[in-house]
């Protein structure tokens, strides 16, 4: 379970539009269970799940899949942003691929749209962030060509 099929290669899919709006509501219901394997924090319930992503796209969120036939094989949750130190540069909230699928170059292939995406954007730099426990996903970045640009320090006001 969890192979990809030869004969039905990865595509890759926009679930929103450069304004924000869903464009592909079945497969923003299908991607769910897919980023709650990064998020499952979340509220539980696809209604929840749904507007809080709403909100995140009314901000500039987009949403781009990782499609195998009628499977969402990874999910990327992205923006584009401009500040005085890195210029236009696309930022990727979230980039989770199906554990049941991971270690076949998905995630090296959503990398390589996100940057062909940033490149025909005009931007600079692809930057994310990453929780200091995710060692793995570390190491991913690392061999995809990120590097540790700064520290992100946070400060909790609840």
């Amino acid at each position: 379970m969890g192979e990809m099929n030869e004969e039905m290669p990865i595509s890759f899919l926009r679930v929103t539009d450069d304004s924000g709006a869903v464009i592909a509501p079945e497969w923003l219901f299908r991607a769910e269970s897919v980023h709650r394997q990064l998020r499952d924090r979340l509220p539980p319930g696809f209604d929840a799940w749904r507007q809080i992503l709403q909100t995140v796209f009314a901000n500039g969120g987009r949403m781009t899949l990782a499609i195998e036939g009628e499977m969402v094989r990874g999910v990327a949750l992205w923006r584009i942003i401009e500040n005085t130190y890195e210029g236009r540069r696309l930022y990727v909230d979230d980039l989770v691929v199906d554990v049941a699928c991971r270690s076949q170059e998905i995630g090296k292939r959503l990398i390589g749209w996100l940057e062909d995406e940033a490149r025909a954007r005009s931007c600079a730099v692809l930057a994310l962030d990453s929780g200091v426990m995710r060692s793995g996903a570390h190491r991913f970045y690392f061999r995809e060509g990120f590097s540790i640009a700064s520290f992100s320090f946070r400060k909790n006001l609840e």
